[in-house]
């Protein structure tokens, strides 16, 4: 690539569609690197960008906290254009981003940023059916909330969980039914979602675990879910489940998708001169030795600046393994990489206990690591999952032990 001194480096600038963390981040790093061409973020929502995390969390607690991303202030500083409430429909080769009121925006790049919309079951919709997805969806929620007595969360995942955290510290009943044995099962294994339904448990919310969903519907003074093991009734339901991709804008512009946007890693489209990031992007991650999406706001910052500074022109990738948090019945949860159900699981601290980090190793090295309320830990173990280090099970397991003698090891 030429040098700003020969040629401006993207004179057409860079359209960024959605906005998120990932919008965001690719925006403030495209300043922080000296780029100074245009930037335009093209949001669907009536809002300026903003957190997803503290929807589920701070936010549904108190509307006056802060989730807002880019502050007025700053985008008039770094003359960052962001526009609320405009659809895209197509990117066509160029790339131009052509909205579906016909407006068509010439860029040098395209940041697809469109995340993921709330996953349903059938039609269940109505005034006292929620999903929680967007700021909008939070305000409704908390509304509700406040005159409920009885709440029916259909999902046992980080979501779910948070809202029957916030909603229990309101006094409400809450009930959570998950379709499998144990919470996050699938993501964690059974042991470590045992520990996750025993805090809920703990703080007073009835989970159902093995129990199917088939319909969530109102009836006339509430809502009525279909399952399993008969109906379940409450004031209102919460269905979080998940989320799907939202891949429209690049399916009408012939981008290759499966499961999201596929990315290379550092987050090249099919399409010359697009990108994409965050919840919406497939990548292909040496740290898988295949595909992954990530669902999480530390994956969407990563590659968006990644795909940031390659629109630059920098030979960068996105190779870290992804870190997740969670807040939840006063517990603190974090995470970092995707444990595989063949990995063998070690245990620092006592997983009996309100504090422990599990270790997950394969073929000798450490592969993930799950942590309750073991901030310190987990800290030091995300360097050991990056390296890939293979660390002895007795040092990985022994609280009187310090862990950086891993990390002194690996440097001498």
């Amino acid at each position: 690539m030429s040098s700003p001194s020969d040629t401006p480096i993207l004179p057409d600038g860079v359209v960024i569609v959605g906005g998120g963390q990932s919008a965001a981040v690719a925006a403030r790093t495209l300043r922080r690197k000296k780029y100074t061409g245009p930037i335009t973020i093209l949001g669907e929502e009536s809002h300026r960008p903003y957190q997803r995390p503290p929807l589920s969390k701070e936010y549904l607690a108190d509307p006056t906290a802060s989730v807002d991303l880019l502050p007025q202030d700053w985008t008039d500083t770094n003359d960052v254009s962001v526009r609320t409430d405009v659809r895209v429909e197509r990117i066509e080769e160029g790339p131009v981003v052509v909205t579906t009121s016909g407006e068509r925006v010439p860029a040098s790049a395209v940041l697809l940023a469109t995340g993921g919309q709330a996953r349903t079951i059938g039609d269940a919709t109505g005034e006292r059916i929620h999903h929680l997805r967007t700021r909008d969806d939070a305000d409704r929620l908390r509304a509700a909330l406040s005159a409920s007595s009885r709440l029916v969360i259909v999902g046992a995942g980080f979501i779910g969980a948070e809202i029957a955290s916030a909603a229990r510290e309101q006094g409400v009943e809450v009930t959570v039914l998950e379709a499998a044995d144990q919470p996050m099962q699938r993501a964690l294994g059974p042991r470590l979602g045992e520990v996750c339904a025993g805090l809920q448990r703990a703080s007073g919310v009835d989970l159902r675990l093995s129990t199917g969903v088939s319909a969530v519907r109102e009836s006339a003074d509430g809502v009525v879910v279909d399952t399993t093991a008969g109906e379940v009734l409450a004031d209102h339901a919460v269905v979080a489940v998940g989320i799907v991709p939202s891949t429209a804008v690049a399916e009408a512009s012939g981008i290759a998708c499966e499961n999201g946007v596929l990315v290379d890693a550092a987050g090249r489209t099919s399409m010359p001169g697009v990108w994409a990031a965050g919840d919406v992007a497939n990548q292909d991650h040496p740290q898988v030795d295949g595909r992954i999406r990530v669902e999480h706001f530390d994956n969407a910052s990563k590659q968006a600046s990644v795909a940031a500074q390659s629109m630059l022109g920098a030979d960068v990738t996105n190779s870290d393994p992804h870190w997740y948090w969670s807040d939840q019945f006063g517990v603190n949860i974090q995470g970092v990489g995707q444990p595989h159900p063949s990995d063998e699981m070690v245990v620092r601290g006592d997983i009996e206990s309100d504090s422990f980090t599990a270790f997950f190793i394969r073929e000798g090295a450490v592969s993930a690591v799950f942590a309750v309320n073991d901030e310190e830990t987990v800290g030091l173990a995300r360097e050991l999952v990056n390296m890939g280090l293979h660390v002895p099970t007795d040092l990985l397991t022994d609280p009187e032990r310090d862990l950086f003698e891993a990390l002194e090891g690996a440097a001498t």
